[in-house]
């Protein structure tokens, strides 16, 4: 997720400086969106498309909201580059009468305290400095700045999903988004809306096919500069499948494989011209019930691992990604597990 984080923050940057710019396809212009969330999913490499059966599913697949039947509340925290990165996310999910849920999700990746010299520059060469020769700039005058001239400013985006779900029939599910982001690094501001949609199969029992097309009429946010950013579409496939009678609980393997159009040729695992290829697998092995391990590969070429415990009306997960810069993401989901909460007709 590091490298998520970084190429974002440089596709923004670049971004704000094309001033002459009007409307343009934004190369990782939504990654921020891409990071994904989750302990159960992150700890199964990010292999959820298929799987989508909880209050995340309005991340992962909208359809997915329509499997469950308590109202759901989940909150999760995440800090990388040494809490240089806040990454923070928070989703509702509510059963409404037999065969519809509808859910409100909110993510927000924030970048605080940043140093903003602009204004702290003092024009001339300082006497006491000796030029030297600099390859980039020829000489280098030893710019001064004025410390007390420098403030800060705050690099946030967020991206708030308003999700309905519905059991067309007791085998297929569907589902929606509709997002609205938000961005804001200094006086700079942008704000865009898009829409996703997903629908999840039951074919077999135990097997579950699932598909989220995500930006679907591609996603258009304006900048407060001129400068329009277009996301272009991408359609996450996934499957998954429950080997159940095994220590009291099941094994369920899951695949998924995300498809772009932003030409992303060397940073993809694979691409055919401008279409990119990225795949994920992951499992979850379900104790008793009650502990879940789980592991996977993402599609930036990271191993995952992850746990959770079953508790009553609240699930705690863990994942662990990128163990050179150890970091961990934590989710807790509370399940408003009693019958005066239940789903009409269960």
């Amino acid at each position: 997720m590091g490298r998520k984080s970084i190429l974002f923050t440089a596709a923004f940057l670049l971004s704000i400086t094309s001033l002459n710019a009007q409307t343009v396809f934004g190369k990782y212009a939504g990654e921020f969106m891409a990071i994904g969330i989750g302990g159960r999913p992150l700890g199964m490499g990010g292999a959820f498309a298929g799987v989508a059966d909880d209050v995340t599913s309005g991340y992962y697949n909208p359809s997915g909201l329509a499997n469950i039947n308590y109202p759901q509340l989940a909150l999760m925290h995440s800090e990388q580059f040494g809490n240089l990165v806040n990454y923070d996310y928070g989703a509702v999910a509510i059963p409404f009468q037999e065969d519809m849920t509808f859910g409100l999700s909110i993510m927000r990746l924030a970048v605080d305290g940043i140093p903003d010299t602009r204004n702290a520059l003092i024009d001339g060469r300082d006497p006491n400095k000796t030029p030297i020769y600099d390859p980039y700039f020829i000489y280098n005058d030893y710019a001064r700045l004025n410390y007390d001239a420098i403030t800060e400013f705050t690099n946030q985006d967020w991206a708030f999903y308003l999700t309905f779900a519905k059991r067309q029939w007791d085998d297929f599910y569907w589902g929606a988004n509709v997002k609205i982001i938000r961005r804001d690094i200094a006086e700079f501001g942008a704000t865009g809306i898009g829409f996703d949609i997903g629908a999840l199969w039951m074919p077999i029992e135990n097997l579950s096919v699932g598909g989220n097309l995500q930006d679907a009429t591609t996603t258009l946010v304006a900048w407060s500069t001129g400068t329009n950013e277009l996301i272009s579409p991408t359609l996450k496939l996934g499957s998954a499948y429950r080997i159940t009678e095994i220590l009291g609980g099941y094994i369920m393997p899951a695949v998924d494989l995300d498809i772009r159009f932003e030409d992303r040729r060397f940073s993809a695992q694979g691409n055919l011209g401008p279409v990119s290829f990225d795949a994920h697998a992951g499992l979850e092995w379900n104790i008793k019930n009650l502990v879940y391990v789980r592991g996977g590969y993402s599609d930036v070429k990271q191993f995952t691992v992850g746990a959770g415990i079953k508790l009553p009306k609240l699930n705690i997960d863990y994942s662990f990604a990128r163990f050179s810069q150890s970091e961990l993401d934590r989710l807790l989901t509370l399940t408003l597990e009693e019958p005066r909460f239940l789903r009409t007709g269960i």
